[in-house]
């Protein structure tokens, strides 16, 4: 197993620079060879497969519309799409299936025993798919299993629909095992957002595409800055805390930037092939700089500490320090010290801005089909399951999936938008021991 993670390690690094070493095809080739004969020894062969029920409406339901009492709630940050799925959820409830019950809870979790549920009507839901954020407000933390279970058993709840990203998701495991103790009839159901696009299993989470267009946006003023000025730098940072999904489409979308920094390959600040070194050579070469980072990429510095403050979020997420003001200050004092050169930088933090605008078509379009989806496979009796696209195909996932301890979606470095990337920008490796592999 140990030989195994070596040559995989091997493999990435050779992948994520696969521009710059010689005779690529016949390496892979060979890593390829030696990892099979780790694995799969004289002739064994694995099957790592799995299928997932198909999502839609079912030919009988396990509920009578009549008898369905309805909670919806929204968990965690902000995302475009969100009154989406409350509308839809509503809609489909109340026009397809005549459920008439419907309630949304306020601010999160908490919000099950804390505040007065609301019941929903259409003229309240009738416009929302036009605004951003969530007409139910959101929250982190406050997951309370008994009290949450408590109130729904106190409300006669029997559909649960709750949106929100990978603690979300525990969270409603943790809600699905105790009703599944106490044997109650209750179906929960999850909806993946996030605007990182780091939930696992699915191909893409709604908002993520409204995301990216906003954030060319930014990107497009930090180009303007850059090249108006002198030694221009327009850095922008993204949001991105494990996973560099928007950092990497934003940048492939813009066409204008000329190095993207993410959390899952480690760099160099510092020296001959250092991120800095490579600023002032493209200031040299061209008229400004363009650089995109995301907000997690500080961990993967690997000659400067980005100090963390310690404290944490109601999620339970360590707070980051800001990696772009660290970064602003030491490119203009390194082309100060080193170069001689008065960079001219203007940072740019559209974080908050991408994330709280209404979502755009396409998002919409996915927004509808998840919403209708969760409702159908509700009434149909399932529980304990997300719904989401699986190879362009809608599936019911098992909560148990997508919650699983370290199970995370990043960017692999054969990924071919990663390669397309690399092509765009021109980014070397910023490593200065690039025969070193990093875990």
């Amino acid at each position: 197993m140990v030989e195994v993670v070596f040559y995989l390690k091997k493999l990435s690094y050779i992948l994520a620079h696969m521009f710059q070493v010689i005779n690529i095809h016949i390496q892979i080739k060979i890593i390829y060879k030696k990892i099979a004969n780790c694995v799969i020894g004289k002739g064994e062969s694995i099957d790592q497969s799995k299928r997932y029920l198909r999502a839609g409406p079912r030919k009988h339901n396990y509920f009578d519309p009549k008898n369905v009492k309805v909670a919806i709630v929204t968990c965690g940050g902000l995302c475009p799409g969100l009154n989406v799925v409350i509308r839809e959820i509503y809609m489909c409830l109340y026009y397809n299936y005549g459920v008439r019950e419907i309630y949304g809870i306020k601010y999160g979790y908490k919000g099950f025993y804390q505040y007065e549920w609301e019941k929903l009507n259409i003229e309240i839901v009738r416009d929302i798919q036009r605004q951003g954020g969530t007409i139910l407000g959101t929250s982190r933390g406050g997951f309370d299993k008994e009290k949450i279970v408590e109130n729904l058993i106190k409300h006669g709840v029997n559909h649960v629909y709750c949106l929100g990203g990978d603690g979300t998701h525990k969270g409603i495991n943790a809600l699905f095992q105790e009703l599944k103790a106490r044997k109650l009839s209750i179906s929960i159901v999850g909806i993946p957002k996030t605007i990182d696009n780091d939930i696992p299993i699915i191909d893409k989470s709604f908002g993520f595409e409204t995301s990216v267009e906003q954030a060319v946006k930014a990107i497009q003023s930090a180009y303007v800055e850059a090249n108006c000025v002198e030694n221009g730098v327009g850095l922008v940072r993204l949001m991105g805390r494990a996973a560099g999904f928007i950092a990497m489409e934003a940048t492939n979308a813009s066409r204008d930037v000329n190095l993207c920094l993410v959390p899952e390959f480690k760099f160099n600040l510092y020296g001959e092939k250092g991120v800095l070194e490579h600023v002032c050579y493209v200031l040299k070469q061209k008229k400004g700089c363009v650089i995109v980072v995301a907000e997690g990429a500080g961990d993967a510095v690997l000659d400067a500490k980005v100090e963390k403050s310690g404290e944490k979020d109601a999620s339970g997420n360590v707070k980051l320090s800001d990696i772009g003001m660290f970064l602003s200050k030491e490119i203009v004092e390194y082309g100060k010290k080193k170069k001689n050169m008065e960079i001219t930088l203007k940072y740019i933090n559209p974080t908050y801005m991408i994330r709280t605008v209404p979502a755009n078509a396409l998002d919409r379009k996915m927004c509808i089909q998840l919403a209708q989806n969760a409702v159908h496979g509700a009434m149909a009796g399932f529980t304990g399951f997300t719904v989401g696209h699986i190879n362009n195909k809608l599936s019911y996932i098992p909560l148990g999936e997508i919650t699983k301890v370290g199970n995370i979606r990043q960017i692999q470095p054969q990924d071919r938008a990663w390669q397309r990337l690399l092509a765009s920008t021109g980014q070397p490796s910023f490593l200065n021991e690039e025969n070193k592999i990093y875990q």
